[in-house]
């Protein structure tokens, strides 16, 4: 059916205009229905260019990038999906280097080209799934690094314009900010993140290291991440194991044999049984443990 909705969309984007996309395909796990409309856009002056537009038409709209530490429904998403694949990547060195990037570069991609280039400060990041926009607005990290100790600054767009915003005013915290908890409207377009000057066989030896770990303490396979924050002084994994739960399945959504706080696609995975797994560790772990597991993946589309 022709919604007026749609008629709008097709007026603004033409023929770069997708519709009833699977979403599934475009994320780590696998997992999702379809969008009833995607644009894919490759500069970060796209990307803002697509935001105003739908703005000023009154219409709303989802991001996804890398499509980690997300669970999209099994019913879709109803409104437009940005693809984002603005990617440009570009170092400056000095005497203070930095890298400016666009926000759907691959923050892993990024680490290891700075690692080449014998700059230091992301190998934390040489692990993380995802892009950097999602980096910037979920304060990502991993081995004892965090985006809030890399930012600079983000180039920010909201419907009042934009402007640079720096950490303070992020107003960072373990694996959020003030982007992800505000609920406001605004895309992130850039990032400058903070180098430092080193040697590119240590860099890329603390990248291996980092990666051994990872390998030997996450499971391999499709997965959203890590499905919840670690409590404060705990592990979130480690509560999932003591309340009995890893291999627990419904469906082919499990979880993870290896490490309790992944939950893996074993193979035509839906949505909701990965729902009701979450269900079950949050329920599970409160009755026998006493402590709330507060999600850190998002939930997208119709539940």
């Amino acid at each position: 059916m022709i919604t007026d909705m749609t008629v709008t969309m097709r007026d603004i984007f033409g023929e770069r205009l997708q519709e009833n996309v699977l979403l599934g395909p475009y994320t780590s796990a696998r997992i999702g229905g379809p969008a009833d409309y995607l644009l894919e856009v490759r500069s970060a002056q796209d990307l803002a260019q697509a935001a105003q537009q739908l703005w000023r038409a009154g219409l709303s709209f989802t991001i996804l990038g890398g499509g980690s530490n997300v669970l999209v429904s099994d019913r879709g998403v109803r409104d437009l999906v940005i693809l984002n694949r603005a990617k440009s990547v570009q170092f400056e060195r000095g005497a203070q280097p930095f890298v400016n990037c666009e926000s759907g570069a691959v923050i892993s991609n990024v680490a290891h080209r700075a690692a080449g280039l014998g700059l230091s400060g992301l190998e934390w990041a040489a692990t993380v799934p995802g892009t950097v926009g999602g980096a910037v607005y979920g304060n990502a990290g991993a081995f004892g690094g965090d985006m809030a100790g890399n930012l600079i600054r983000a180039d920010i767009l909201t419907p009042n314009g934009r402007a640079w915003r720096g950490p303070r005013e992020l107003d960072y915290g373990y694996r959020s900010s003030a982007l992800k908890q505000g609920g406001g409207k605004a895309v992130v377009l850039s990032a400058e993140m903070l180098l430092q000057t080193g040697n590119a066989a240590e860099v890329q030896a603390r990248i291996r290291e980092f990666t051994s770990q990872r390998k030997a303490s996450q499971p391999p396979g499709a997965s959203m991440g890590s499905m919840f924050k670690n409590p404060p002084g705990d592990f979130a994994g480690r509560l999932i194991e003591a309340a009995g739960l890893k291999g627990s399945r419904i469906g082919s959504a499990e979880i993870s044999t290896v490490h309790g706080n992944f939950f893996l696609n074993t193979g035509d995975t839906r949505a909701e049984d990965v729902r009701a797994l979450i269900d079950l560790a949050q329920r599970t772990v409160l009755e026998k443990l006493d402590v709330n597991l507060e999600l850190e993946v998002e939930l997208l589309g119709e539940w």
